[in-house]
C-alpha cells in the first residue's frame, strides 16, 4: 500500500527536503515539518506559494499527479488585484497566450474571500486598489502558470493557495500541519 501524506506547506517553505540555494542563512524546507523516512513530493509548489502538497513513497503515484500528460485536476484559491471581470474570467476558461504557449481552458469562478490564516508575511495592500478572489482549477502544470494567467488577463496575483489535488484537499489542515491517508 502506497504512503500518500497530505501537507499545508506555508508561505516562504522550499517544495523539497534540503536547501542547496543558500549559503549561510537556509531557508524552511518540507524536513522542518515532515519526518517521515521515504516520502517525495509529488508535484511542486512554489517559495511564495501555500497548500496543499502531497508526498508518497510510490513512484508511480508520484508520477500520475506531477505529470502533465496525466492532466490531474489543481485547484487554487487566488486572490487578485483588482475586480475581476466577467471578460476576465472567459479568458481564463477559453485558455491564455502566455509566452510558452496557449494554457488550456480551465474553470475559473469569483468567490468569497475564504478566510484564510493570516499569512506572515501579509499580502501587499494598496488602499486605492480593490482585490477579490478566484477559484481556477488547471490540469497543466506550467511553471508559475496560475501567476502569469492572472497577471495575463490584468489581475496580478497577491496571494495563492492550493486548495485541491484530484480527489485531495486541504480540509482540516493548518498550515505547517500534515497527515497521512490511505493510498
Amino acid at each position: 500500500m502506497s504512503r500518500i501524506i497530505l501537507f499545508n506547506k506555508p508561505y516562504g517553505v522550499l517544495p523539497q527536503f534540503t536547501d542547496k540555494g543558500t549559503e549561510g542563512s537556509p531557508r524552511p524546507t518540507l524536513s522542518q515539518f515532515i519526518d517521515v523516512p521515504g516520502v517525495y513530493p509529488a508535484g511542486r509548489l512554489d517559495m511564495d506559494s501555500e497548500g496543499l502538497m502531497l508526498l508518497t513513497d510510490d513512484g508511480r503515484l508520484q508520477a500520475r499527479i506531477s505529470d502533465p500528460k496525466y492532466k490531474m485536476a489543481k485547484c487554487y484559491w487566488v486572490q487578485v488585484e483588482g475586480d475581476v471581470t466577467d471578460d476576465a474570467l472567459a479568458q481564463l476558461r477559453r485558455g491564455v497566450a502566455l509566452k510558452d504557449g496557449l494554457t488550456l481552458p480551465c474553470e475559473a469562478e469569483r468567490m468569497a474571500d475564504p478566510m484564510l490564516w493570516p499569512r506572515d508575511p501579509p499580502i501587499r495592500v494598496r488602499l486605492s486598489v480593490p482585490d477579490s478572489w478566484i477559484m481556477l482549477t488547471i490540469r497543466e502544470g506550467r511553471n508559475r502558470q496560475v501567476r502569469r494567467m492572472t497577471a495575463a488577463v490584468g489581475h496580478p496575483t497577491l496571494r495563492l493557495v492550493r486548495r485541491a489535488i484530484g480527489e485531495w484537499t486541504l480540509d482540516g489542515l493548518a498550515p505547517g500541519s500534515w497527515r497521512e491517508v490511505e493510498g
